[in-house]
């Protein structure tokens, strides 16, 4: 190592003013389920259905249990390596590359500037339901407002991210609840989800909703990226990821059975809003009661999506992989301003100048790579029986080399189902 880059990286790796550690297990999973519920669930309701029909809940479970087993990687990487940019310090750490690091840190900073932007524009629009301003001067009103909120402090953006998580996960218990007051068929029509694995049509509508599903679990990956500012990171993270992963699943389950015994399938796969439109058939009342829900899930994504970007961007910078400028942390607000205006302006400029297609299936292919590596990489730390902090989460041998299988086999399968999709199209 050069003697200029030893310098770079002393002032990179110790900042004059470090992040806060005042996240707790409770606002950890907030968090992490702000991030994971997203606005995910609100739109891809009605493309599971179109996919999986009446099965699609089954493809949720598939997709949770899939994660799970990447989920348990993250949560002993996470209490080794407790930094900001946590995927890029896992890689480098197992590969010794610090241009493979730089990869996936930006990989990871790419997906959710993206997604960010993507969930701006469709804020925006329900917004535009009750304010008929510009699409353009929504989304940058909506854009810049929350990247101020995630520049204000950690535990205040995360507080407000938390209270917006409630409300959004509220409007699906809401459902869950209206969907159990209509009537037995919730229970009654139970067969009816279990696919019949014989039939290839069925098999390949089942996988493609798994995939999709994917986008609807990432999330639980992003509290590696606040490990810097958790208490007792190697006890808080571990339990925060698994509670994030737990509960997101057993509301998308729910959600999504209510959803397609409440509407017909191919109806909800018509529809642009298809929580709204369950919500007014279970209740009779309004849609735009969900619409305004959407809106607080659509800006709880946006915000928390921000966070996550601007942390990998202050870790790679902590790791001398990015300028020490993005390291840098305001020391009013104990947050990295610098990292956190530069994702606020991407996602801007993602949002109003490029259109956005199939996000959901272009974010999960992203996401498996990067989850790919990250078990490759536990494998190799593992390998080398390197001692741990005390009290970390450690999972068991075989669980990143299923999680590796898992990841590389949902993109093979991809791969098929999109060869296939083109020859018949």
């Amino acid at each position: 190592m050069s003697e200029q880059r030893v310098e770079v990286s002393a002032f990179a790796t110790a900042p004059s003013v470090p992040l806060k550690r005042s996240l707790s297990l409770l606002q950890a999973t907030l968090y992490g389920l702000g991030v994971t519920i997203g606005a995910g669930i609100y739109v891809l309701i009605g493309a599971a259905a179109a996919r999986a029909g009446m099965h699609a809940p089954v493809a949720f479970g598939l997709a949770a249990v899939l994660m799970a087993l990447t989920a348990a990687s993250f949560a002993e990487l996470a209490g080794r390596m407790p930094v900001a940019a946590g995927e890029a310090a896992y890689v480098r750490d197992a590969f010794q590359s610090d241009k493979l690091a730089l990869l996936v840190g930006l990989l990871v900073v790419a997906v959710a500037v993206v997604s960010a932007a993507a969930i701006s524009v469709g804020s925006a629009g329900y917004i535009g339901v009750f304010i008929q301003w510009p699409e353009v001067l929504l989304i940058a009103l909506v854009v810049l407002a929350m990247g101020a909120i995630a520049g204000w402090g950690i535990k205040e953006s995360v507080i407000f991210a938390g209270v917006m998580t409630l409300i959004e996960v509220g409007g699906l218990l809401l459902l869950i609840l209206a969907g159990m007051a209509s009537g037995p068929e919730l229970i009654t029509r139970l067969p009816e989800a279990v696919p019949p694995l014989g039939n290839a049509a069925v098999v390949a509508g089942l996988m493609g909703t798994a995939m999709l599903a994917v986008f609807a679990f990432i999330g639980f990956e992003s509290l590696a990226n606040v490990a810097e500012e958790v208490r007792d990171p190697q006890r808080t993270l571990p339990r925060a990821i698994f509670l994030t992963l737990a509960l997101s699943t057993l509301l998308y389950v729910l959600v999504v059975w209510v959803a397609l015994v409440a509407v017909p399938h191919e109806e909800l796969a018509q529809s642009k809003a298809p929580l709204a439109l369950v919500f007014e058939r279970l209740t009779g009342a309004s849609a735009r009661t969900m619409s305004l829900i959407a809106i607080v899930a659509t800006l709880n994504g946006i915000i928390v999506q921000i966070i996550m970007a601007s942390r990998v961007l202050y870790g790679l910078a902590r790791q001398s992989e990015l300028p020490a400028f993005f390291a840098e942390v305001n020391g009013a607000t104990r947050t990295p301003l610098n990292a956190t205006a530069v994702t606020t302006l991407l996602v801007l400029l993602f949002a109003v100048l490029l259109p956005l297609h199939h996000l959901a299936d272009i974010t999960s292919r992203i996401t498996l790579v990067v989850f790919a590596l990250v078990n490759l990489a536990l494998i190799r730390i593992k390998a080398r029986a390197k001692p741990v902090p005390s009290g970390t989460y450690i999972t068991p041998a075989w669980i990143p080399w299923a999680a590796l299988a898992t990841c590389a086999g949902l993109l093979i399968v991809d791969m098929i189902l999109l060869a296939r999709a083109m020859l018949v199209g």
